[in-house]
């Protein structure tokens, strides 16, 4: 083992039926305890969230309402949880801005402090990102092994991006050698507008920020009409202003009809 430990590290992975910390809850939750003499533990448990598993959540992890009907509550396994990680410094991928915040917000919901003072929080996707660069001249080093002249020249720029992509098709095989292709294992973003102000939950527009986060547009403007007007006085993009605006005059297309 090349990690020189002192106490143990617990490695925390976390399935939920959403990213928004404040209304999402854990589905299955996975600690690999490592100890300083490299024996390791595992806890594992299905959690039933106590709320429906929105199908997009289910489309990534595979957990479903049926899987998780008869498991226990988080706020039942949460003593159980926090003794495993006992005096152990913590441990993920991303887990700094998620999985731990989410797993500190389930303890507080089921009454239980967690204290994380006093304890390291490792988060491998940090160094990963330190220590390799994700810069247009890293990928064209690593890609077409070529030191990338005129960086932020947007000709330079433009032509060692594409000199890239043309790269990756070689390499990758499995990403197909389309547009289409490309765009489909990539994964296409349903966006609403560019700045993100809003996203789509089941085809239906919703807030993706404020104190109307996640509530479906049209309903906000329903029942606050003002907020429209708020929106569009405000420091937001005209992309955003431009969506919001189209979505008020769907609604008001639909009641003339």
């Amino acid at each position: 083992m090349n990690l020189q430990l002192t106490r143990p590290i617990a490695f925390i992975d976390l399935e939920t039926t959403g990213i928004n910390i404040g209304t999402d809850k854990i589905v299955e939750i996975a600690i690999v305890k490592i100890m300083p003499d490299g024996s390791k533990q595992v806890k594992r448990k299905l959690i039933n969230p106590q709320m429906p598993i929105p199908s997009a959540a289910s489309n990534v992890h595979g957990i479903t309402d049926e899987m998780v009907k008869d498991a226990p509550s988080f706020k039942q396994v949460a003593n159980e949880v926090k003794q495993f990680m006992h005096n152990c410094d913590l441990g993920g991928y991303n887990s700094n801005r998620f999985d731990i915040p989410m797993l500190i917000e389930e303890f507080l919901r089921a009454g239980i402090d967690f204290s994380t003072e006093g304890r390291c929080m490792v988060d491998a996707q940090k160094v990963f990102h330190i220590m390799e660069q994700r810069t247009l001249s890293a990928a064209y080093k690593f890609y077409c092994n070529k030191d990338l002249n005129d960086a932020h020249s947007a000709e330079a720029d433009a032509n060692a991006t594409w000199e890239v992509l043309d790269a990756q098709v070689e390499k990758y095989p499995q990403i197909g050698n389309t547009v289409e292709a490309i765009v489909k294992f990539t994964g296409e973003d349903d966006i609403v507008d560019f700045a993100r102000r809003f996203v789509k939950d089941n085809g239906v527009e919703v807030f993706n920020f404020g104190k109307h986060k996640g509530k479906p547009v049209l309903q906000v403007l329903k029942e606050e009409p003002q907020y429209y007007d708020w929106m569009m006085k405000g420091d937001f993009p005209m992309n955003t202003k431009q969506k919001l605006t189209e979505i008020l005059n769907r609604t008001l297309v639909k009641k003339t009809l």
